[in-house]
C-alpha cells in the first residue's frame, strides 16, 4: 500500500508499545510523515537502529521500509508535536488491583503534549480507555493551553496479535468518536487509502467510540466462554464440538 497518498499530513505518535507502533508503522506505509515518540531511550535508539522491539508479523519489515523517509523515531515530543496535525496517545493502561483502568500514562501525555501544541491540533486516543477519558483529556489539554486550538478524537484499535498489521491496513471497520468538523474532515483524510477500499469509517461521539471498543473486547470475551461451555458440554456427552 506504500505511496498510497501524497498527503503531508505529519503524525506524531506518543508510545512505542505494542499498539503505538504497529499503528504508526501502519500510517507511514499509507503514506503519510509520522514520528514514534517515546521516553524509553534504549528503545528509541533500538528502533533507530532497524531493531523491532515486539515480535509482530510483517512489522520489521515495514519498519525497515520506511524508517529515516516516512517513519521516524524520538524521545523528543516537544520538538515534532508542534508540527504535527494529528498526534496519537497509544501508551499503556495498565489494569489496578482495583479492576480499574490506570489512566495515568494517558494523563500525562496529554498535559506533555499541550505545552506543546501550535496551530490547529487534533490529539485522538488509541489507548483502550474507560468512557469519558476523551472528555477528561480535553479538559487537561484545556488547563495545560488555554490557548490551544485543538479537538479530542477516540479512535481506538481493534488489533489482533499474530496479524496486527492486517488488522491496520485492511480492518473490518473504522470507529471514530470525534465533536466538530474540523476534526472529521482531518479524519477522513487520515483514512482515505482505506475507504478506497471500501472499508467502513463509522463516525460517532466520544464516549460511544470509547464504549465500542468496550463492548466489542467484552463479546469476543462473551463468545470465548460460550464456546468452551459448549465444548465441555460435548465432552461430557460424547459429542463433537
Amino acid at each position: 500500500m506504500a505511496d498510497s497518498t501524497d498527503d503531508h499530513l505529519s503524525i506524531v505518535v506518543v508510545g512505542t508499545g505494542y499498539v503505538g507502533l504497529v499503528t504508526g508503522v501502519c500510517f507511514a506505509e499509507f503514506g503519510f510523515s509520522v514520528t514514534c515518540i517515546d521516553s524509553d531511550a534504549a528503545k528509541i535508539a533500538m528502533l533507530e537502529a532497524g531493531q523491532v522491539p515486539i515480535y509482530e508479523p510483517g512489522l520489521a519489515e515495514l519498519v525497515a521500509r520506511h524508517k529515516g523517509t516516512r517513519l521516524r523515531f524520538s524521545t523528543e515530543l516537544a520538538h515534532h508535536v508542534p508540527d504535527a496535525g494529528i498526534v496519537f496517545i497509544a501508551v499503556g493502561t495498565p489494569t489496578k488491583a482495583s479492576g480499574e483502568a490506570d489512566l495515568s500514562a494517558v494523563f500525562a501525555a496529554a498535559r506533555d503534549i499541550a505545552h506543546s501544541l501550535s496551530g490547529q491540533t487534533v490529539v485522538a486516543i488509541k489507548s483502550t480507555v474507560p468512557v469519558g477519558t476523551a472528555a477528561r483529556v480535553a479538559q487537561i489539554l484545556a488547563e495545560a493551553n488555554p490557548l490551544a486550538n485543538t479537538s479530542v478524537v477516540s479512535n481506538p484499535e481493534f488489533l489482533r496479535e499474530g496479524v496486527a498489521i492486517e488488522d491496520c491496513l485492511s480492518p473490518d471497520r473504522i470507529v471514530v468518536g470525534l465533536r466538530g468538523v474540523q476534526a472529521r474532515a482531518m479524519f477522513e483524510r487520515l483514512y482515505a487509502p482505506l475507504a478506497a477500499k471500501h472499508v467502513p469509517i463509522v463516525f460517532m461521539s466520544n464516549e460511544a467510540a470509547e464504549l465500542t471498543k468496550y463492548a466489542a473486547n467484552t463479546y469476543l470475551a462473551m463468545r470465548i466462554a460460550f464456546v468452551n461451555e459448549l465444548a465441555d458440554i460435548c465432552e461430557a456427552v460424547g459429542a463433537d464440538i
